[in-house]
């Protein structure tokens, strides 16, 4: 992979990477879209319109690379109890669309620095605990029985049960032609990532996603032809709404109730989701951007933006709130995305499906899309990640490991919000007594600019070096010097050496004096 060649925010020169990628990200959407809207209460054609959305309007209007936006599992409770709370679905869209708006003022004010000041232990955590919540949630999919909807990846269940018991239940309860399935398509992936198969051009551009998605149908479709009892229906297959004519598809999209404009009760509901959504956004796009092997950086405050027109129109045609996320975003990368035309491909197959192929989507197992997320999973939790975090020292690893206990029996803002307050306990404890500072020079274009490091740099300062690196102008001669430091913490080290990457995408000549290895991993 050429780390020196500039990618554009959006370009076709990719497509031979994206096209595959979108499609891939598009059949693990698909099912996720549906299940959240199930789990939320909500009809499930406002899962879709949230995934088109976050997938054409938000896509463009990103400046992520990477991230994929759609109706987003951190929500479901929320828009559950709000849709209970105001007495319609039509006056809680009229709270989404107000809170895309308070998003939006949100992305002018800046807040979407508050994105540079999450520990990348916490971060890392995150990533890890994603991963195990989809191995323990798609178990029971890959075994053909789940009660739960699909998307649901609360540990307390929608239907009572937690993530373990809907595990044992499954198991007590399975299907002789979903674990065949899935046992095939999880074979299929793993041999599909063999160096030596990659030698092969059919092997490298044809995603092994999409290949375990049609021969599943197919071997499915044998067993329905044969009258077998291996037979997959009903539950156990993908369930898109088919409309019958194009006047039955338009009235599936929904209207705000504007007149609900004087119920206070809409605007609390409003900012919730506001701030629910944006702090999700940003750790998802924090996370992405860790996964990315060209480690570039998304500009947080237009994410907010962007996020916030998402859900303003996706409030105004009957969809859900949106976030950018993870799930989906590591499908992205782990299928070979390269530019946010993935993210649009997969979008528009998202309207496509709605439009004339939910018939054919429909016979798509779901035990086959289990596999895909399994995978997807251990790539975000793999043990090396943990051996890698170990060796960084109790500060690092023990935030990591308390966030993943934390999101994997609570949710994931939770969870979040329980890493961070360890994390700070270990910042506060190694800095209360000493002082820090950024300084730099002021520069132009064509100047040697020096940015001389403090005695002791914590993850503090890292929102602004990040954005001080992020305005550096290109074809310029850089050299950050820590030789006054005595310490420089592991997030903000992780940052200079990942702008190395950045560096030569820009031209810029960078030298780095007395900045010691990172020796940690980006989590992929």
């Amino acid at each position: 992979m050429n780390s020196q060649k500039k990618h554009k925010e959006l370009s076709f020169e990719h497509i031979k990477s994206d096209l595959p990628a979108g499609l891939v990200v598009f059949l693990v959407a698909l099912p996720l879209c549906l299940g959240i809207a199930l789990a939320s209460g909500a009809p499930l054609f406002s899962g879709i319109i949230s995934g088109i959305v976050g997938g054409t309007v938000v896509a463009f209007a990103s400046g992520s690379p990477l991230s994929v936006s759609g109706p987003a599992a951190g929500l479901t409770v929320i828009v559950l109890n709000a849709i209970q709370q105001l007495g319609s679905y039509e006056t809680f869209l009229l709270a989404v669309v107000l809170a895309g708006l308070i998003q939006i003022a949100l992305g002018y004010l800046r807040a979407g620095i508050i994105g540079h000041y999450f520990p990348s232990s916490v971060i890392k955590g995150m990533l890890a605990a994603i991963g195990l919540i989809l191995i323990l949630k798609q178990i029971p999919h890959a075994l053909g029985y789940d009660k739960d909807a699909e998307g649901d990846f609360n540990f307390i269940q929608m239907d009572g049960e937690n993530s373990f018991s809907e595990i044992i239940n499954s198991i007590n309860f399975l299907h002789p032609g979903a674990v065949i399935i899935a046992s095939i398509s999880l074979f299929i992936l793993i041999m599909w990532d063999k160096p030596f198969l990659k030698k092969y051009a059919f092997f490298k551009f044809v995603p092994g996603a999409l290949v375990v998605v049609i021969l599943g149908l197919a071997l499915n479709q044998i067993f329905i032809s044969t009258n077998s009892p291996f037979a997959l229906s009903g539950d156990k297959l993908v369930m898109l709404p088919v409309a019958s004519s194009a006047t039955e598809f338009v009235n599936q999209f929904t209207l705000p109730n504007f007149s609900a404009f004087t119920n206070y009760n809409v605007y609390v509901v409003a900012i919730t989701i506001a701030i629910v959504a944006s702090l999700e956004s940003l750790l998802s796009v924090e996370a992405t951007d860790k996964l990315d092997p060209y480690k570039r950086n998304t500009p947080t405050n237009r994410e907010l933006k962007a996020q916030g027109l998402g859900n303003a129109i996706s409030g105004l045609i009957g969809g859900l709130p949106l976030t950018a996320v993870i799930v989906r975003s590591s499908a992205n990368i782990n299928s070979g995305g390269k530019t946010k035309l993935s993210a649009i491909i997969h979008g528009l197959f998202l309207l496509l499906s709605v439009i004339g192929l939910a018939s054919v989507l429909n016979k798509i197992p779901l035990a086959c899309l289990a596999a895909v997320l399994l995978v997807v999973g251990y790539k975000l939790a793999k043990v090396s990640l943990f051996k890698s975090m170990f060796k960084l020292g109790w500060d690092q690893f023990l935030p990591f490991v308390i966030t993943i206990i934390a999101i994997l029996f609570s949710d994931l803002l939770k969870g979040i919000a329980v890493g961070m307050a360890v994390s700070i306990f270990f910042i506060l404890r190694n800095n209360y007594k000493s002082a820090y500072y950024f300084q730099k020079e002021k520069h132009s274009d064509g100047e040697k600019i020096v940015i001389q490091l403090a005695e002791d740099v914590t993850f503090i300062n890292k929102g602004s070096i990040a954005l001080t690196l992020g305005r550096l102008p290109e074809d310029s001669s850089v050299i950050i010097d820590g030789s006054k430091s005595n310490s420089i913490d592991i997030d903000v080290l992780e940052l200079i050496h990942n702008f190395k990457e950045t560096a030569l995408l820009k031209n810029i000549q960078l030298e780095l004096k007395d900045i010691p290895e990172f020796k940690g991993t980006s989590g992929h």
